[in-house]
C-alpha cells in the first residue's frame, strides 16, 4: 500500500492508498519539534487503528512545505517502514511550469495542479484553503501558469484577535445574517463573508484574464465552508493533494519500470 503525506505549515494530511483507492485519511497538526520516533509511532498507531501494520506500507510519497521536517520524515520512512520515500517537488512532478522560477513553487501547489488536470481535465483554477489561501492556474494543455497567494482565513483571524484587545476568538462558520448583532456574530460575518469576497473578487479577475472556460476547484481544510459560498467554485475536493501524490508516485514507478524492465 502507498502512504502519502501532505505536510503543510499548519496541518499534515496522511492518506493510505490500495492501488488507486484511498482507503483511509487523517488530518493532524504539523509539529516541527516531533522526532523521527514520534512520527514513526504516530503513523504506526494510525495504521493499527485500521487493523494494519507497518509491513502493509510498501511505498511512501511526501509533499512538504516545511523543510525542517523533511529529514525527520525521510528517516522515519527508512527506520519504521524500510522504505525510501519520494519527496515530490516542482522538478520531478512531470508538469511544465511556465513561471519565472519554478523552484519557488511549493510542492503542494504543483501536486494539486497535477491532480486537478488529471481528474477534472482541461484548464482549471485551484483554490487551496490552507495556512495561506492559494490560487493556482493550469492551462488547457496541462501547464502550471502561476497564481495568487493571500493570507489564510485562520491567519487573518489570529491577527485580528492578537491586535484587538477587546475581541476574542470565535469559530469560523457561516453566520445566519451578514449584519451581526453581537461581537461574535460580527466577527464571524467578517471572517466568512470577507473571505468569500476576497476569493470571488480574485477569481472574477482571473477568469476575465484567462478568457477561456476554466473549472474552479476548492481544496484544503476550510474548502467545504468557504467553497460552497463562492459564486465561482464548481467542486470541493478535499483529497486533491493526496490524489496528486498518488498520481506522481505511480508515474515515477511506471517510468522506473520502463527504464529497468
Amino acid at each position: 500500500m502507498l502512504l502519502v503525506l501532505d505536510v503543510g505549515n499548519s496541518n499534515t494530511t496522511l492518506g493510505l492508498y490500495d492501488d488507486d483507492r484511498l482507503t483511509h485519511s487523517w488530518r493532524l497538526t504539523s509539529e516541527r519539534q516531533r522526532t523521527v520516533d514520534e512520527y514513526g509511532m504516530m503513523c504506526r498507531s494510525l495504521l493499527h487503528l485500521c487493523n494494519l501494520n507497518s509491513d502493509s506500507v510498501t511505498d511512501i510519497a511526501v509533499s512538504s512545505v516545511v523543510p525542517p521536517l523533511d529529514f525527520t520524515l525521510f528517516k522515519m520512512a527508512e527506520i519504521y517502514f524500510k522504505v525510501k520515500p519520494l519527496f515530490v517537488n516542482a522538478a520531478n512532478s512531470g508538469m511544465p511550469l511556465l513561471i519565472d522560477n519554478p523552484a519557488e513553487v511549493g510542492s503542494d501547489r504543483v501536486v494539486n495542479a497535477v491532480a486537478a488536470y488529471e481528474k477534472y481535465g482541461g484548464a482549471a483554477i485551484i483554490v487551496d484553503f490552507g495556512t495561506a489561501t492559494n490560487f493556482d492556474v493550469i492551462s488547457k494543455h496541462g501547464e502550471y501558469m502561476g497564481g495568487v497567494i493571500c493570507p489564510g482565513v485562520q491567519i487573518s483571524a489570529d491577527a485580528l484577535f492578537q491586535r484587538a484587545a477587546r475581541l476574542y476568538r470565535v469559530d469560523i462558520r457561516h453566520p445566519e445574517n451578514v449584519i451581526g448583532t453581537n461581537t461574535t456574530a460580527c466577527v464571524q460575518s467578517g471572517l466568512y463573508w470577507g473571505t468569500i469576497g476576497l476569493v470571488d473578487g480574485i477569481l472574477e479577475k482571473m477568469l476575465a484574464e484567462l478568457g477561456d472556460p476554466v473549472r474552479v476547484i476548492a481544496t484544503g481544510g476550510l474548502a467545504p465552508l468557504i467553497g460552497k459560498g463562492s459564486r465561482f467554485v464548481e467542486a470541493v475536493d478535499q483529497d486533491l493533494t493526496l490524489e496528486g501524490l498518488r498520481l506522481i508516485y505511480q508515474r515515477h514507478q511506471a517510468a522506473h519500470s520502463e527504464a529497468n524492465p
